[in-house]
């Protein structure tokens, strides 16, 4: 029996969908409409005429859940405008203290945290896909993406981010990887992301093949529906959201190497990888061809919400 939701739950962050996502995420895990508190990155008087983030004749949260370090501040100032009472979550490792539970991922974790009783670590990221979220979608999307009942590759890409970058290089690597695909009789359904430079869609669209389907940034985003189809995932290697998102699925999981950029960022970004890949099993890198392996779908939302869970049910 699924226990009772939360009386009232605020997810606090900014509109970056990697954060914001997270937020929800778990929130949703915890109360079926999470109140959502964007922080503002408006400066000068265009901040001054924002409406205030909350006010305090708002129903009391029970759970404050929040992402980034622009919202540490703000989640900090709902707890104490309340009374201390909100339970404060925060799903990073934060720049101030404060929180009542801190989860923070295992390739940013560091020893001393240890020793701290309410920090815990987490895989990745939280998200909010689920496989029974996917798969009522999954008899449409088949129909849809492969008539021929042809396995079925998602292609994730995004953008540069300072420790990798989507320069002609990588480009080609991205449609090698897709061309072999294809070759290999796969279908692909590949996609932009929202941080993606317009070069990175045109070396997509370069491909024409009846067996490959690109989303054209006009149309729907039809994300959901590539996960849903998938049998299989590519991912580029500049995200943290997406492959976590794709191990909640159990199906393969496979990394994209991009043009590296030296520097602390790639390092972070390497060892988040190395840690799904090689620690963990869960993932692969990308060597020219997709076979299926076995591994216990990932799925570290529900298991921060049951944490969440126990601590605000605690004595």
């Amino acid at each position: 029996m699924k226990p009772p939701d939360m009386n009232c739950v605020w997810a606090v962050a900014e509109s970056k969908a990697g954060t914001l996502t997270q937020c929800i995420g778990v929130g949703k895990q915890l109360h079926p409409t999470p109140v959502v508190k964007l922080i503002s990155r408006s400066r000068g008087l265009k901040k001054f005429f924002e409406p205030p983030l909350f006010r305090k004749k708002e129903e009391r949260p029970e759970l404050v859940i929040s992402c980034g370090f622009r919202a540490e501040p703000a989640a900090l100032e709902i707890k104490a405008a309340y009374g201390g009472k909100p339970l404060t979550v925060h799903l990073q490792r934060p720049r101030v203290e404060g929180y009542d539970l801190v989860f923070v991922s295992r390739h940013d974790w560091i020893d001393e945290l240890s020793n701290r009783p309410n920090y815990h670590q987490m895989i990745g990221v939280p998200h909010q896909i689920t496989g029974c979220r996917l798969a009522p979608l999954r008899e449409a999307a088949r129909r849809r993406y492969s008539p021929d009942d042809r396995p079925v590759a998602a292609v994730f890409v995004g953008g540069s981010n300072g420790a990798y970058i989507y320069d002609e290089n990588t480009h080609e690597n991205i449609r090698r990887a897709i061309k072999q695909l294809a070759n290999d009789g796969w279908r692909i359904v590949a996609s932009v992301s929202r941080r993606s430079e317009d070069h990175t869609q045109r070396a997509l669209f370069e491909l024409t093949n009846e067996s490959i389907a690109i989303w054209d940034r006009r149309s729907e985003n039809p994300y959901l529906d590539y996960m849903a189809a998938a049998d299989a995932f590519v991912i580029a290697k500049d995200s943290i959201t997406m492959p976590c998102e794709a191990l909640a699925t159990g199906k393969p999981v496979y990394s994209l190497n991009l043009t590296p950029v030296p520097g602390p960022r790639l390092d972070k970004f390497e060892r988040y990888h190395r840690d799904l890949s090689e620690t963990l099993q869960l993932t692969r890198p990308f060597e020219g061809k997709i076979e299926p392996y076995d591994y216990k779908p990932l799925n570290e939302t529900h298991r921060i919400a049951s944490i969440i869970r126990c601590k605000l049910n605690s004595p």
